[in-house]
């Protein structure tokens, strides 16, 4: 079990963990115990970067504003220990990508800044049936683009995707904006929703 500091605006920060054997648990009873906290285990996974970006969901006009704001920390691609970063946004229904847009291209930065909006149009029967998937790929001028890590926000997703989306819902008509650690790019796949 882990604890964590809850952040709106950045991530959440491990505090600690307590592991307890399920061998050594009687489920059949209620159990109290008390356990001291221990250091939480560094990330094993290497850092990608983060992505802050707003959602923004009227009903009334069944139109989904993302709003890529900026991002940060971004994994170093290119020889020169930069990156030349942009982002791909996806709208996903069933899993498939049923329309895309992309950000401008920042040069040579790890920390770029977008601030560009993006509108899909997303009637109210269908907003708990789509995600979006936001990629951030390093440009190549020769080779392919790569990416850097992935984020999906919707229904089906899970954890901090799935928050940021209910609060979009709860709050209509205005920006909610959230930043999210990038994940591998083959580990983030948002479910198919019938």
């Amino acid at each position: 079990m882990a604890v964590y500091d809850f952040d709106r605006f950045s991530r959440n920060d491990a505090i600690g963990e307590v592991r307890v054997p399920m061998s050594s648990v009687d489920l059949g009873r209620p159990v109290l115990a008390w356990r001291e906290l221990q250091a939480a285990p560094k990330e094993e996974q290497e850092k990608l970067g983060d992505i802050c970006f707003s959602l923004r969901y009227v009903p009334t006009a069944g139109k989904l504003t993302v709003i890529v704001l900026e991002a940060k920390n971004l994994k170093k691609m290119d020889v020169g220990g930069l990156s030349d970063p942009y982002v791909k946004v996806h709208l996903l229904q069933g899993g498939k990508k049923m329309r895309k847009k992309k950000t401008t291209i920042k040069k040579n930065t790890l920390n770029p800044y977008y601030n560009e909006a993006f509108s899909f149009e997303v009637p109210c029967d269908l907003v708990q049936k789509v995600q979006v998937e936001l990629t951030v790929l390093d440009y190549d001028k020769l080779g392919k683009n790569e990416a850097i890590g992935r984020v999906a926000v919707g229904a089906a997703v899970g954890g901090a995707g799935l928050r940021h989306w209910a609060d979009m819902l709860a709050n209509p008509r205005r920006p909610i904006a959230q930043w999210h650690s990038l994940r591998p790019p083959d580990r983030v796949r948002p479910l198919p929703v019938p």
